[in-house]
């Protein structure tokens, strides 16, 4: 059976039932087994890869300050102001002085803009499978991702297909993932495509969760946008010096319309670079001296991303909301348990 969805351009907001009606719904626990089997096989496909799972913190004296207009969650920590950590970006880097293959199963706090409670695919607090690779390229990053990705699917699909079927999955629309090479674009070619459907999107900004998902319903199968201008994202995606005013990183965006899944990017490890950045971006430097720190101490170059665990979900098991994919959703602006 094959459910039709409306796009996510033209989606009303749908909010969870109660706690108990979400946890005992076949749908939900169909949803649960599929989300159970994705961090199987991602344990087993990075494992098999040599990469080291650590537990990332929680909280920390500062976290990952861009975060597209969502607001930090700060917490009293004897006497200090602490955040709630919206991406554990900063510790992976800081992870690689230990290992040279890392990944978290990180959950993450963003208080979203309220109108995000309407995109489909956000939640306030959500998980990221979280990886960090040692003197690695953006294109060795890539290369995980899309791995990651096939592996995880092709597991699903041949070890769950019942669950697949109880929530109304089209199976098929997945078999251009398994057996076709991700698409790539830059960013500029993202815009222009954009421009040319009527979407005014900004070339000097990331793209929008409208235009994102308006790529998103274009395509059959996965792709990535690349090569995003200097000042659209953090401080600690590297500049590329064949091009300068460009950054090393790039997104995933789902087919169907399910929009943006992964970011990632090589990261910048030179002290007085990033410092330069941080004060480009308005940020104090003084709030991150443990990193800096670090950073003065020595980090060895890499390139990571985050793979949003619920947003992956949604489109494994062809949800309508990403609120469908927790457990215990929060979605922006409700609040629930």
């Amino acid at each position: 059976m094959t459910e039709t969805r409306i796009p996510e351009t033209q989606a009303e907001p749908r909010l969870p039932a109660s706690p108990r009606e979400h946890l005992t719904s076949p749908v939900t626990r169909s949803v649960l087994t599929i989300q159970n089997r994705i961090l199987a096989a991602t344990r087993q496909f990075l494992g098999s890869q040599g990469f080291t799972e650590l537990l990332p913190p929680i909280i920390g004296p500062v976290t990952d300050p861009g975060a597209r207009g969502a607001k930090q969650v700060d917490v009293d920590y004897y006497g200090h102001r602490y955040k709630l950590m919206t991406s554990a970006i900063l510790y992976k880097q800081a992870a690689l002085t230990s290992f040279d293959k890392i990944f978290f199963i990180a959950p993450n706090i963003r208080l979203e803009p309220l109108e995000t409670a309407s995109t489909s695919r956000h939640l306030a607090e959500f998980h990221q499978i979280d990886i960090e690779v040692a003197n690695a390229s953006r294109d060795d990053a890539i290369g995980i991702a899309e791995g990651l990705v096939r592996h995880v699917v092709r597991q699903v699909v041949e070890e769950l297909p019942g669950e697949l079927e109880a929530v109304g999955r089209d199976i098929g629309a997945l078999a251009g993932l398994l057996t076709q090479p991700f698409g790539r674009r830059t960013h500029a070619t993202a815009v222009a495509n954009l421009t040319a459907i009527g979407h005014a999107q900004s070339p000097d900004a990331e793209i929008d969760w409208v235009g994102e998902a308006m790529l998103s319903e274009q395509v059959e199968t996965p792709f990535f946008v690349t090569d995003y201008p200097k000042g659209s994202r953090g401080f600690y995606d590297r500049e590329s010096k064949d091009q300068p005013g460009m950054l090393r990183n790039f997104d995933l965006i789902a087919a169907e319309g399910y929009g943006e899944l992964c970011s990632g990017s090589e990261r910048e490890q030179d002290y007085a670079t990033i410092v330069a950045r941080m004060r480009e971006t308005a940020e104090n430097p003084a709030k991150y001296a443990w990193y800096l720190q670090m950073l003065k101490d020595g980090v060895p170059p890499s390139a990571g991303f985050g793979l949003g665990l619920e947003r992956f979900t949604r489109y494994v098991a062809g949800l309508d909301s990403v609120w469908q994919a927790s457990a215990f959703p929060k979605v922006p602006g409700i609040a629930s348990p």
